[in-house]
């Protein structure tokens, strides 16, 4: 029964490869990938109804295609749509699997030592929830971060305001809050090194994580 579904794996998995055109390497599209990893769980959950006959894991993989294929294409047209409307806005935008993260640098979203959001950000964030409210099945966390310049419990307090005032922008221009929640973490997650100006500039930020339903 293992050899079945490492075989059934492998035949998902060989059945979303591509050929690059350029490159003529072979690779794996997020949209056919999402189908092979649906199509390999679907195969463990026909094991696990199917008491072991091998009809049951057949069956199971051919349902978990459909449920694994969606992930991978809205979430490309989302990163490509969030890439077009957040160009030289200063927010970046990151692929991890099928997750989607926006970093906004704080010298962009808000004031020195303030949580009110600058004036000039709400376009960005009008962007933003554009998108948000166009691809609605996905979850949405907002966390914010400081550098490590001061008092502790204040870096905390203050980037838990930050991500409380993204949220409820987003909130103010149609996105759902059940879909979002948000939280602070002060300085205790830097992405550089706090020693240099630069580093604690980049440490400065909101992110928010967007996450597919599945």
């Amino acid at each position: 029964m293992k050899k079945l579904i490492a075989l059934g794996l492998a035949l998902a998995t060989i059945a979303a490869c591509t050929t690059d055109p350029y490159t003529g390497e072979q690779k794996i599209s997020n949209t056919a990938g999402g189908a092979a990893i649906g199509a390999g769980v679907g195969a463990l959950a026909g094991r696990l109804a199917g008491g072991g006959d091998p009809p049951h894991s057949w069956v199971g993989a051919g349902g978990g295609a459909p449920g694994g294929g969606p992930v991978g294409a809205p979430l490309d047209q989302q990163e490509a749509e969030l890439r077009r409307q957040l160009q030289a806005t200063g927010v970046s935008v990151t692929r991890q699997g099928n997750n989607i993260i926006l970093n906004m640098p704080s010298n962009v979203t808000f004031a020195t030592d303030q949580d009110s959001i600058s004036t000039q950000f709400y376009s960005t964030l009008n962007s933003v929830a554009i998108v948000l409210n166009k691809y609605n099945r996905t979850l949405i966390d907002v966390y914010g971060h400081t550098d490590s310049t001061g008092d502790d419990n204040y870096n905390y307090n203050l980037s838990q305001r930050r991500a409380s005032s993204v949220a409820q922008y987003l909130q103010s221009q149609g996105v759902d809050g059940r879909r979002m929640k948000f939280e602070g973490f002060g300085e205790t997650r830097p992405i550089a090194d706090n020693a240099t100006d630069f580093g604690r500039a980049q440490n400065r930020r909101v992110e928010i994580l967007i996450v597919p339903l599945t």
